[in-house]
Parts: structure tokens; sequence; C-alpha cells
């Protein structure tokens, strides 16, 4: 594809014409359509879409687009949302001590894998600052405990409003975020913008040293869930997920191992399709349009 494209997202009751009625809009305003992806969920009701198309030739310039698009949402009384492929966000990454997915999600956007900044790196613990400044990343040290929560949080959101963040991603950060900071971060009527990994044997693995008790169990399969972080630990809608085989030859070392790679694809996935604006959030799970 070349040239920059138009995302609009749409959420509105489900009835006849729809595809018809969205695609329309785009076509009145000379719009050639390079994805449209719909789905209908019966059950509530509502219909789903995601239509992306080239911007050259477009017959309204961006500044009217999200106005003529709120027009469109409100008579179908429907929520949207619009983006455009050629703006990379500036993204927060909260980390503690491990360092896997904090590495692999840097060299993704070195690389231009993922379309995005990373200006900013926060974590409880000093020790990962030399992987950040290395890819020109601003470290900052926030030490957190339950004195000092509150503090560190608010922290935390001065950091995030400085650097214009549009997006956290927790690669195994070791903290609980509070319903306080998710409020004021990510208010209940805007669409999510936190993104964390776990792996894959919540809730029957939950607590220290799962992948021991997971060795002794015998398990033939381990995994990792990117999702996006509601005030539920670890239960929020899930965007990605990756799984790898388990032998019985295999130690816990080797589970360890294997976990560390499933978290990493996992969290670059996830990242990536909501970059990409590839996931739409309603009632608790997600549609993904890959």
């Amino acid at each position: 594809m070349t040239g920059p494209t138009a995302i609009l997202q749409m959420i509105c009751p489900d009835q006849p014409g729809l595809v018809r009625e969205l695609a329309g809009w785009v076509a009145a305003n000379g719009g050639n359509i390079v994805h449209a992806d719909h789905h209908s969920d019966q059950g509530a009701g509502l219909f789903l879409s995601r239509i992306e198309w080239q911007l050259e030739g477009f017959g309204l310039p961006r500044e009217a687009i999200d106005p003529s698009a709120a027009a469109l949402a409100e008579r179908l009384a429907g929520s949207y949302q619009v983006h455009f492929s050629d703006v990379r966000p500036p993204v927060a990454i909260f980390v503690s001590k491990q360092d896997h997915c904090l590495l692999d999600l840097l060299w993704r956007t070195r690389t231009g894998e993922l379309p995005m900044q990373v200006p900013l790196v926060i974590s409880n613990h000093p020790d990962l600052g030399p992987i950040a400044e290395e890819f020109g990343a601003r470290f900052e040290h926030v030490p957190i405990s339950a004195a000092n929560r509150q503090e560190a949080e608010a922290r935390h959101l001065e950091l995030l409003a400085e650097h214009g963040i549009e997006l956290v991603v927790l690669a195994k950060y070791m903290q609980v975020l509070t319903p306080g900071f998710l409020t004021a971060f990510d208010p209940p009527d805007a669409f999510h913008q936190v993104i964390n990994i776990h792996h894959s044997f919540l809730p029957a693995f939950t607590g220290a040293q799962p992948y021991h008790r997971a060795w002794e169990r015998g398990v033939k399969l381990i995994g990792a869930t990117g999702h996006y972080v509601t005030e539920e630990l670890d239960g929020g809608p899930i965007i990605a997920q990756s799984t790898v085989t388990v032998s019985h030859r295999d130690e816990v070392e080797d589970l360890i191992r294997k976990g560390r790679d499933t978290e990493r694809l996992a969290l670059a996935r996830a990242v990536r399709l909501h970059i990409k604006r590839q996931v739409i959030v309603y009632r608790g799970r997600t549609a993904v349009f890959e």
C-alpha cells in the first residue's frame, strides 16, 4: 500500500444496510477503500466495522474527516474513532527488572515493525535504565511501595502528560495499577489505552513460580496473553495469545525460556494490533480485525 490511509472504527446498533451506509460515505467523498471488515454480533445486537481508505484523492481534508464521521455516527446512534496510518503515537513502557519484553518492543520500534514512538520508559527499579537510553528513550526510576503508591502514580501521570503519551504498555511491570490511576489515564468512557502481558496459566497457576508448578503438573502447553488492563486483575479484554508445546523432556528452565518467547510474541502482537487500529472493544471483549 502506498501513501497514508484513514481508518474508521464504528460500533452501532445492528440494522440492515449498514455496510452500504458506511462504504457509501467513503465513496461519496471520493475515497478508495483498501480494507473493510465488519462483524454483526447477533447476541449483543451490535454492528462493528473497520474501514480503511486511501487519503490520496479523498474529498475531505484531514481536519474535516473526524467531524464528518461524528455526524455519521450520530445518525447511526453509534460511537466511532478516526485514525491515520502515518501517525506514530507516543507510547510509554512500564517495566520492573525483566528485560525481554522491553528489548523486543524497542527493537521492533527501531526497525519500524511497530509504527509508534517510545519517548518514555518508567520502572520501579533502576536496572533497565541503560537499555532504555540505548534506544533513545527517557528512563524514569519511580520507586513504589504500599506507603507511597499514591505519590508514585501521581508522578507517573505527570510524566505521561508531559510526553503526551497515548498508550501505556506494561512489559513485565510487576506492580498492580490502582483504579485511581486507570480512571485518571484511561477513563471509563474512553477506549482502552493500557496493555499488559501475563502467562496464560492464570488462574490455574497464579502467584509465585508458576512455571515450577506447571512443570510439576506435567503441562503440555504453555502460553501468554496480551490484554487491555481493567480494575479486574489480569481480567481485561484479550487482544492476542501465543502458545508453545511442552515436552516431557523439558525442565523448568525450558518452560521459563519458552514462556518468555510467548510473552514477547503475544505482547508485540497485541501492541501492533492496537497501534494499527485493528481492535474494537465492546462489552468486555474484543473484535480483532486482522
